[in-house]
């Protein structure tokens, strides 16, 4: 692990998935820990100095990610996940008291449900991978060309064998 703090704050609002929020977030933890060490370099956080790193996860329904679609982003359909990259996307970023806040991550937990039905996997396999798909987007990594696509697919799942201790 490395030297910094991880600081992740998480709330659900989705009444029928109750989340084991202490195990997602230190999966989440090693998520990022495993980025700070083989992609940082190539990350909005490369030549800033922090101690900590702070952001959000939104456990919610569709409906809700609908409605922000909507209203944020112009799209008129629920998305399974929204992240409001704040320091990658701000051309002013800062850090405040050697603590970088990257932003939030939103989840529609009734989408990840859904997707992990049709792919066969646990639902919280599921969500850890969408977790580390928000993570990717918050230090600044985007999916418009195929080749970033599968960029950030494979980095997902290295940093989930890494976190969940499927591979060495």
């Amino acid at each position: 692990m490395n030297n910094k703090t991880i600081n992740i704050f998480t709330e659900n609002i989705y009444p029928d998935w109750e989340i084991d929020e202490v195990k997602l977030i230190e999966v989440g933890r090693k998520i990022f820990d495993y980025y700070l060490q083989t992609i940082a370099k190539d990350s909005c956080l490369e030549g800033f100095e922090y101690e900590t790193i702070t952001f959000d996860i939104l456990f919610c329904g569709s409906d809700k990610t609908h409605q922000i679609n909507k209203e944020y982003r112009e799209k008129d359909y629920p998305a399974d996940i929204i992240t409001f990259a704040i320091f990658a996307d701000d051309d002013a970023k800062f850090v405040f008291d050697n603590d970088i806040n990257l932003g939030e991550i939103i989840i529609a937990l009734d989408k990840v449900k859904e997707e992990a039905k049709k792919q066969n996997l646990e639902d919280e396999y599921e969500l850890y991978f969408l977790v580390s798909h928000g993570i990717l987007h918050l230090l600044g990594f985007d999916h418009q060309t195929e080749e970033d696509y599968n960029f950030v697919i494979q980095t997902q799942k290295k940093a989930l064998e890494y976190a969940l201790g499927e591979k060495e």
